[in-house]
């Protein structure tokens, strides 16, 4: 279909590649530990509308003329680290609520986000992220024949396949790591340190980010 080849071999790679931890797994299970599984819902589809943008970039050409600037790259680079670096000092910083709210509820804390935000948070968070980029365009091109004519529709496909495998995956790390939400939510204090320790990993995926060599 499309000249795409090693179909089988997409596939496998695809999913390893998802329950590899990387920065989007760090930021769902971050969001869902803070606001409980509908944020970390949220978060996921962010992110995979950030796919999205990359596969259509990538199908259209427009990713490999990024990768091959020097300038652009290093730009989108310090964007992405420092909006991490971002996200984790608002975390660090949260205070913890006084007391909790209805049983049963998850406390509101000063960093809560709505699921607007939350998904132009991991949308953000996906699109600024050079090693997508990077990835897309040199794991790709390796599933589409050199000879096929249809190559914008393969790259489409593979696209599409990414992100629905992507999304199950994070969907799936989102429902569980929700699951930390109600086991904290009346205890403000431990609920402090879960998002002082993920801010920290955010702050350090933001730095290793910055260092990323091209």
């Amino acid at each position: 279909m499309f000249d795409i080849v090693h179909f089988p071999f997409f596939l496998l790679a695809v999913f390893l590649l998802n329950v590899t931890p990387g920065p989007d797994t760090a930021y769902i299970v971050g969001r869902s530990v803070a606001q409980g599984r509908s944020a970390g819902l949220m978060s996921a589809l962010g992110i995979s509308a950030g796919c999205c943008v990359h596969a259509l970039a990538c199908a259209f050409g427009l990713t490999a003329l990024l990768a091959a600037s020097p300038t652009a790259f290093t730009v989108i680079k310090f964007a992405g680290a420092i909006y991490l670096v971002y996200l984790g000092i608002r975390l660090i910083l949260t205070r913890a609520p006084a007391a909790s709210g209805p049983a049963g509820a998850a406390p509101l804390a000063s960093g809560y986000k709505s699921l607007r935000q939350l998904f132009l948070q991991g949308f953000w968070t996906n699109v600024l992220n050079p090693k997508v980029v990077l990835f897309f365009i040199s794991f790709f091109p390796q599933f589409v024949s050199t000879t096929s004519t249809h190559k914008t529709l393969a790259f489409l496909t593979l696209g599409v396949v990414f992100v629905i495998m992507s999304m199950a995956w994070n969907s799936f790390v989102a429902w569980i790591a929700g699951s930390v939400t109600h086991r904290f939510s009346s205890k403000p204090g431990a609920k402090k340190w879960l998002d002082r320790g993920v801010g920290g990993a955010f702050v350090g995926l933001g730095v290793k980010l910055a260092t990323t060599v091209q």
